[in-house]
């Protein structure tokens, strides 16, 4: 805009402001300045470019969960509802043979550590939990598959970058706090610091870090990357108590103000009012056992020692005025309540997950937050397989196929995909049983979805399975009931016979009826 003759700056100045597309992006004395904001951009690796203040805040975060009352109850509580029992392997390359074949070996590695972990302590649902806590938690983790057939998990600060690893002739690796990247972002080398290195101790030489290959010369990875980047740019994962670590810190520090306000109220029964009229007493009036202190400045100060059940009598002119504080105030709860709200938020979790308490609202109001945490928690599940789950089966299929020259035989047959799998993700009860079902069975009815999708949905299980056990568990209970239906009958010669049916009272569909008399007398329609 030009500014007129004889018209003051001050005015151009106005207009010019008034095109602003945003106004956050200036200056206000109202809006909060930000620190650590590049007026250029920046990329995600930019805020974590000091690797001593990265490594430091991974530290304070286990700390929050150590020692804070509030900390590790939100890292059980995400942990919980989204791993639950474990994640179930559904194989699906094709061919049914091979399928309970390839099904069978994965139990059977999975739940042995031995096989599993190269410390023969954790079985695979182990390992699921404490990845994905170690993802909230830290920011992210590591799982290394090992030529032994065992899994070797290592926490994200053991990922240091040396300080004379900054090579000018390698301009074309960047180095992020342990993981070497190219100029596409590609990942190209983890260095892992050796697990008995001294926590303080400086990291200097790059022979004291082992170096790992993030993909084999066959293209396949060789390290299990966890972590669940925001950004692009972002190299390594961010501690989710990052946005609200001040407010988890002074959530603590206002518990305990207020149970040492509680403390020292309970000390104090009364207070001693002295009025004009008072006058010393002529004698030592002594309450309890006394103690001497002395000041800085030389003097003593005798201090008198309260009880439990003390009986004070007031001297003449002193009035004794009962002491019985309001601890907590009635605004900490819903301070408390805020707080809570906003760290549990964080996490996906609603306030009546955090306390595991839904006094503070009504059913309806339980029902919609659950339910929306409910879609945090898939969504999460659906990371954590991609990430953990599926690496780690189809490298357990590569050695199986490595091991065994007959299921690599089987592998190449016309229309057999051998690393073709579904991970059944864990599900939750229903909240209202029977409207719950009412809804499902409308669903299965109208053909809005398949028995497949909806025993792997609601159930976690393959459809087949679930068939086949329905009608073996049905069928021996008709076995068993036709014999001992056959039994009465042979004992009881002459009386009217008992059918098995009257024995066993299977469930019928919804709206079908059944009845036993026409069956049990089972006339004949007269001739035509």
């Amino acid at each position: 805009m030009s500014r007129r003759r004889g018209e003051p700056d001050s005015v151009v100045a106005h207009f010019d402001g008034l095109r602003q597309d945003y106004a956050f992006t200036q200056s206000s004395r109202y809006r909060r300045r930000r620190s650590g904001v590049a007026a250029m951009g920046s990329g995600a690796d930019y805020h974590i470019r000091h690797e001593s203040d990265y490594l430091r805040g991974i530290e304070q975060a286990r700390d929050l969960e150590r020692n804070d009352v509030i900390g590790g109850v939100l890292l059980e509580r995400a942990e919980t509802n989204t791993v639950q029992l474990g994640y179930n392997l559904d194989a699906k390359s094709g061919d049914t043979a091979i399928d309970k074949d390839l099904e069978a070996r994965w139990l059977d590695w999975a739940e042995d550590p031995n096989q599993c972990d190269v410390a023969g302590e954790l079985t695979f649902h182990d390992m699921e939990g404490l990845t994905f806590r170690s993802v909230l938690r830290d920011g992210d983790t590591l799982a290394l598959p090992l030529e032994i057939g065992s899994l070797q998990l290592a926490e994200g600060h053991r990922l240091r970058t040396p300080r004379n690893a900054f090579r000018r002739s390698e301009k074309s690796k960047i180095p992020v706090h342990g993981i070497m990247v190219d100029e596409q972002r590609r990942h190209l080398e983890y260095w892992l610091t050796r697990d008995d290195i001294d926590p303080s101790a400086s990291l200097n030489n790059i022979g004291d870090v082992v170096k790992y290959a993030a993909r084999g010369d066959d293209g396949h990875k060789q390290v299990f990357h966890l972590c669940h980047p925001k950004r692009v740019s972002q190299t390594r994962g961010i501690t989710a108590f990052a946005p609200v670590f001040d407010i988890a810190t002074m959530f603590e520090d206002l518990n305990f103000a207020n149970l040492v306000r509680a403390q020292v109220a309970s000390c104090i029964a009364f207070f001693r009012e002295r009025g004009e009229m008072w006058t010393p007493p002529g004698g030592d009036s002594r309450l309890g056992a006394r103690e001497t202190t002395t000041r800085p400045d030389g003097s003593t100060r005798l201090t008198e020692q309260l009880s439990p059940g003390m009986e004070v009598f007031g001297e003449k002119g002193e009035k004794i005025h009962g002491f019985s504080p309001n601890l907590p105030n009635p605004e900490f709860f819903p301070h408390v309540k805020l707080i809570l709200t906003l760290l549990g938020v964080n996490f996906g979790l609603p306030l009546v997950l955090v306390l595991l308490d839904a006094s503070e609202t009504n059913f309806s109001g339980w029902r919609g937050a659950i339910d929306q945490a409910r879609i945090g928690f898939r969504r999460n599940q659906k990371w954590h397989k991609g990430r953990f789950h599926t690496p780690v089966y189809r490298w357990k299929v590569r050695q199986w196929l490595a091991e065994d020259s007959a299921l690599e035989r089987a592998s190449r047959r016309d229309g057999i995909n051998i690393f073709g799998h579904r991970w059944n993700l864990p599900i939750w009860p229903y909240i209202e049983p029977l409207k719950d079902a009412t809804a499902d069975n409308l669903r299965l009815a109208n053909g809005h979805t398949t028995p497949s999708q909806f025993f792997a949905e609601r159930h976690g299980r393959d459809a087949a399975e679930v068939y086949a056990e329905m009608v073996d568990d049905y069928a021996s209970a008709i076995e068993y009931a036709m014999k001992k239906a056959a039994e009465l009958n042979g004992r009881r010669s002459g009386q009217p016979p008992v059918h098995w049916r009257d024995l066993l009272r299977l469930p019928t569909p919804q709206g079908v009826t059944v009845d036993l008399d026409a069956l049990l007398t089972e006339k004949e329609e007269p001739a035509a």
